[in-house]
């Protein structure tokens, strides 16, 4: 019986082994199937395994040269201004697919009147719900949430990917909605650049091994000087812009950076339109023509710092009615709720609204509603007076003579369209400003303040008709157009960069002074009673954060010092204390942590010490004297062929511990200058 029992769990055992065998042999036969699998996926291993060492020798050569974050530099504005200059051509042959239905339609009003009007809202209709379906994010300027961000606040929303597509898209269809709804492209454009900066940073960091050197925040700062560059080929008032809008505490080491890649984009964005034949050669957006011998009497600087004086007043205007406007709908329970559900339908409404207001046959015969925001800003710059104009029209040329009629049309004065377009254009432009859809709003406020200083111009020209002293000089009103579209966009902005701008744009480098005056002139009464410029009031309004200047807050800041608000250091430790004294310190002074400087003569800050690590240097050492510590930085090269300072500590006292500013690896400050060499000695950094 026990024999049987015996055989019968040995057969068990030996079915349990069989069937374990065959489970392995699966496995292993399963593993054989993955890892064929596996590399039957990865082909041509050997020209992989080539290729990879060809990039890394090409990566090798190229930070031999400089290192990675200054390709990454190059690349963000070339990047930028590829965008730049298709989105350009894309906007261009819409519009002049527009401009070609609305005059096939010639003689049939109705028609004409659809075409006109339906073109624009179903575009605005579309740039909303593409962009509000992909990423919620997308609508607006952009800019006031890219100042949050510079800022430090955490908003990975606004500079994600899905965000770049649903934005680029966006922009495209409402710049090809043309004037009838106003709007432009600068400030979603540096949203833009400034998403492409963030995917350069990221690529810089993996290009490093994952080590990251520099602040996030530094491409990003290049990356808005970039967006400006490659909108109009102008990289010092990109830099400007850079400094003035997106911070208003600007770090000196972002200066040659954002000058490079604004460059290189700016080169970019020339050299595209010269390969489309688009232009001859590399020159201005917005070239004019005007005369350098003699281009204004020194008496007319009085009549552009008027010409600023108005425009302030205009801007005052306009920004009260933009606040209004933005309180107004938020506050507003129907209209927030219909734009919390129907976005793309108010969009469109709002869009046919506007286009039925410009159709020629209604009030746009009087605003010049068929030329584009680029024909605009050309007719208003044009050096031809429109007086001598009205004298003898036939010996313009076509493009002129197609302007002229627009804003001169029969039976209407230009003075009588002019100031009609700056009235009119006020309100439009503050209800398109509501509209939920990637837009930007500089270049009609450039626009506007060029037809502000048109009119200013045309009528000292029509009052001067004789010209001016015995020499029969006359007045340039392009000039005044120049003058004015800064100073109004100036004032808007609470900026100076406009001036250069529009010196940058025209390559009108002899009305600097006059742009200049009427630009500080504005700002100076734009300024006044700590009003919030147009950025600043949309960051309100969102309850963005954002840093106002104390001063102008305050003024009485000004006179205020330190002393009057910090607490003071109670006891202060020198580099060469005695122990008596330590000891004595230790049993009087209730403080937990103590500053340690240089010397009470030069009260350089080292660091500071906790009171428990100094009582136990204290037991390791009672009769010593305490001796300076030296801290020494080693320059050594790194895998990437970059050089990196490493700090090195002497011991020798009880300082040793002491977290030292140096010795810390603290970064050390942009505007310091240090010799460079294989090993140097420096001492303590001041605050």
């Amino acid at each position: 019986m026990d024999e049987s029992c015996v055989n019968v769990k040995r057969l068990e055992e030996d079915e349990e082994q069989c069937i374990d065998e065959d489970k392995t042999d699966r496995d292993k036969a399963e593993e054989k199937l993955i890892s064929s699998n596996e590399r039957s996926r990865k082909p041509w291993q050997q020209l992989r395994s080539r290729i990879r060492e060809c990039v890394l020798y090409v990566k090798k050569v190229l930070v031999y040269f400089a290192s990675m974050e200054w390709y990454c530099y190059a690349l963000l504005g070339i990047i930028t201004a590829l965008m730049s200059f298709f989105m350009d051509m894309t906007v261009a042959k819409l519009l002049n697919a527009h401009q070609w239905l609305y005059g096939c339609l010639k003689g049939h009003h109705l028609l004409q009147f659809l075409c006109w009007t339906l073109y624009p809202a179903c575009l605005c209709a579309l740039s909303t719900s593409f962009a509000h379906s992909i990423c919620p994010f997308s609508a607006g300027s952009g800019v006031p949430e890219a100042r949050a961000i510079l800022l430090g606040m955490d908003m990975p929303d606004y500079l994600s990917l899905s965000n770049l597509f649903a934005k680029l898209f966006g922009l495209i269809c409402t710049l090809a909605s043309g004037s009838t709804v106003f709007l432009g492209k600068v400030g979603p454009f540096v949203h833009l650049s400034i998403m492409v900066g963030a995917f350069m940073s990221r690529l810089h960091v993996s290009c490093r091994g994952g080590k990251q050197r520099a602040a996030k925040g530094e491409m990003l700062v290049v990356a808005s000087a970039v967006g400006v560059a490659s909108c109009f080929g102008a990289p010092v008032s990109g830099v400007l812009f850079s400094i003035e809008v997106m911070g208003t505490h600007y770090s000196v080491r972002d200066y040659c950076p954002c000058f490079f890649a604004a460059a290189c984009g700016a080169i970019t964005f020339r050299l595209l339109s010269v390969c489309s034949r688009d232009q001859e050669t590399i020159q201005a957006l917005f070239k004019t023509s005007f005369s350098s011998d003699l281009p204004y009497q020194p008496f007319e600087i009085f009549i552009f710092a008027l010409l600023g004086l108005f425009c302030s007043i205009l801007s005052c205007i306009y920004l009260f009615c933009h606040r209004w406007a933005l309180r107004f709908i938020k506050t507003n329970k129907p209209i927030s709720r219909f734009l919390a559900t129907e976005k793309s339908l108010y969009s469109a409404i709002v869009a046919f609204l506007l286009a039925c207001f410009t159709f020629y046959h209604s009030a746009g015969y009087f605003i010049a509603a068929e030329l584009t925001m680029k024909q605009l800003l050309t007719s208003l710059l044009d050096g031809t007076s429109w007086y001598t104009v009205s004298q003898n029209a036939s010996v313009l040329s076509e493009p002129q003579k197609t302007f002229w009629q627009a804003w001169n049309p029969p039976g209407r004065s230009y003075f009588q369209t002019l100031g009609f377009f700056i009235a009119a254009k006020v309100g439009l432009l503050v209800v398109a400003c509501t509209l939920p859809l990637p837009a930007g709003y500089f270049m009609p406020v450039f626009v506007y303040g060029a037809a502000v200083g048109r009119l200013v111009g045309e009528g000292s020209a029509y009052l001067l008709s004789d010209g001016i002293s015995s020499a029969k000089i006359l007045i340039n009103p392009g000039g005044y157009a120049l003058a004015g579209a800064a100073a109004f966009s100036g004032a808007v902005t609470h900026t100076l960069s406009p001036a250069l701008l529009a010196l940058e744009m025209t390559g009108q480098c002899s009305h600097a002074v006059p742009a200049l005056v009427a630009t500080l002139v504005s700002n100076a009464v734009a300024r006044a009673k700590h009003r919030p410029s147009f950025y600043d009031g949309i960051s309100l309004i969102k309850q963005l954060p954002h840093l106002p200047s104390l001063i102008r807050a305050c003024p009485k800041l000004a006179n205020v010092q330190i002393k009057q608000f910090v607490i003071p250091a109670g006891v202060v430790l020198e580099r060469t204390e005695t122990l008596a004294s330590l000891q004595h310190i230790l049993n009087d002074s209730a403080d937990g942590q103590f500053p340690v400087v240089d010397s009470h003569d030069s009260p350089i800050l080292l660091g500071t010490i906790n009171k428990s690590q100094l009582r136990e240097r204290l037991h390791q050492h009672r009769n010593e004297v305490i001796e300076p510590i030296t801290c020494r930085v080693i320059t050594r090269t790194n895998d990437w062929g970059n050089e990196t300072e490493e700090d090195e500590k002497v011991p020798g006292s009880w300082c040793h511990q002491l977290p030292c500013a140096f010795c810390t690896g603290a970064e050390e400050h942009p505007n310091s200058l240090h010799p460079t060499g294989t090993e140097k000695d420096r001492g303590p950094r001041g605050l």
